[in-house]
């Protein structure tokens, strides 16, 4: 995951900390939205050309290792029970 320190960055001061790509205020999960969107890499660059092929595709694999390290995650479960013990 060397991706996550070479490219992703949280700070307080940025967006609350949400985590951006390197030297932008752009939120990594705005890539993920677009992807989701069925947004081409060609067209995410058209939009933010301050961008470069191999940055979005870094991000993606990142987002797509990570989406398969945690399939087996029953994340509603922790989700139920934390909203129960308030």
């Amino acid at each position: 995951m060397n991706v996550v320190v070479e490219l992703v960055v949280s700070d307080p001061e940025i967006l609350g900390g949400k985590p951006v790509i390197k030297g932008t205020r752009m939120p990594v999960s705005l890539i993920f939205e677009l992807a989701g969107l069925n947004y081409t890499v060609d067209q995410i660059l058209e939009w933010y050309p301050f961008l470069n092929r191999d940055i979005i595709v870094q991000i993606l694999k990142m987002g797509k290792e990570l989406k398969e390290s945690l399939d087996h995650v029953n994340f509603s479960k922790y989700i139920n029970e934390e909203i129960l013990e308030k």
